[in-house]
């Protein structure tokens, strides 16, 4: 299964997002779960902190989860690598 090299922004997003949803890392790691995901906590935290790689199927579960567009994970990643200015 292919998977996204994670890094700070993607995480700060996929924060952000939880966060509007009001849910704990423990609620959405249950809910990923629940679709089928074998992804603990540990390994979701890692993944908010940027520091952790995600599955492109978890991309696909959180974007269920969160009801969110693809777009709103992107918001600031810009094309080029290294670069964390926001657009």
């Amino acid at each position: 299964m292919p998977k996204l090299l994670g890094n700070e922004i993607l995480g700060e997003n996929i924060k952000r997002i939880r966060l509007s949803c009001g849910l704990t890392q423990e609620q959405t790691v249950a809910r990923l779960q629940v679709l089928g995901s074998p992804i603990s906590r540990s390994t979701y935290s890692l993944i908010e902190m940027g520091r952790g790689n995600l599955f492109v199927s978890d991309l696909v579960g959180l974007k269920t989860v969160f009801n969110v567009s693809y777009d709103e994970f992107f918001v600031g990643i810009q094309p080029s690598r290294g670069s964390k200015s926001q657009m």
